[in-house]
């Protein structure tokens, strides 16, 4: 499986801490099935309209990020470990011409709202990154403010030129039952593009690729789950776009009886 949301690259965010907590954080995603890996350090979408500020990030993380490597290269021979960012849009026209911003260095980038919240205009945003030649990807659309009430945004954004990552946790509950109702509405609308961790790199966060793949199964829907953790992140890393994934049937009151699961 490949995953395109982590915060693995030590000291740089609020992901791992240290070096040898994101060695830890790799070891628990291989465990999980996880062989691909783009590690995505947070920065603010301002910070590249400043070519210096964003040069001087770039080289910290540049730093931290070669010692992991090197690492990962070590104790884990078979994990492919690439690179991007998570753009936080603070402000509407992020600039993505360095390479190091983007997935794998693909035309793909991995972008949020800030704080959960959703912002005017966002479809503007979304169709001004499109028309610049890149692929954006909008991070966790069943975490943000609000996204319950009013589904049609996601809508609005895929047609405006984004597609969507959904996080495995939501379907285990860790971000409440909204964003488990939304993730699994916008499944049922065939709307989900990518499965991530956006697994930040402790224990206690946990990978729950497990969970999503349980929900999955009890919807006859393994289909669908290997092309959105295998198949369209690793189209991704080809710098290919994502194959369409079938609506997920979603049997009226499966929460009830399912949230059992995930009391452990």
């Amino acid at each position: 499986m490949a995953d395109l949301h982590s915060h693995l690259v030590p000291a740089v965010d609020d992901g791992a801490r240290s070096l040898e907590e994101a060695l830890e954080a790799v070891e628990r995603m291989v465990e999980a099935g996880i062989g691909k890996i783009v590690t995505t350090p947070h920065v603010n979408a301002s910070l590249t309209r400043d070519s210096s500020l964003l040069g001087t990030w770039l080289e910290e993380v540049d730093e931290s990020w070669q010692e992991l490597v090197e690492q990962v290269r070590q104790r884990f021979p078979d994990v492919e470990l690439l690179r991007g960012h998570e753009v936080m849009l603070d402000v509407p026209d992020p600039d993505f011409s360095d390479a190091r911003l983007r997935l794998a260095a693909t035309s793909f980038v991995l972008v949020e709202w800030p704080r959960l919240q959703i912002p005017p205009r966002t479809t503007y945003v979304i169709e001004q990154i499109a028309s610049a030649g890149y692929h954006p990807i909008l991070a966790h659309p069943e975490r943000y403010s609000g996204i319950k009430q009013n589904l049609e945004y996601a809508g609005a954004w895929r047609s405006a030129g984004a597609y969507l990552q959904v996080n495995h946790g939501s379907f285990a509950g860790r971000y409440g039952p909204d964003a488990r109702s939304v993730a699994s509405e916008l499944l049922a609308r065939g709307w989900v593009d990518y499965l991530s961790s956006d697994f930040h790199a402790r224990a206690h966060l946990g990978i729950h690729l497990r969970d999503a793949e349980d929900f999955f199964t009890a919807h006859d829907g393994l289909e669908q789950f290997k092309l959105l953790t295998v198949t369209n992140p690793g189209r991704v890393i080809r710098d290919q776009l994502p194959l369409p994934v079938l609506a997920l049937q979603i049997r009226e009151g499966f929460w009830e009886g399912f949230t059992k699961i995930f009391k452990r």
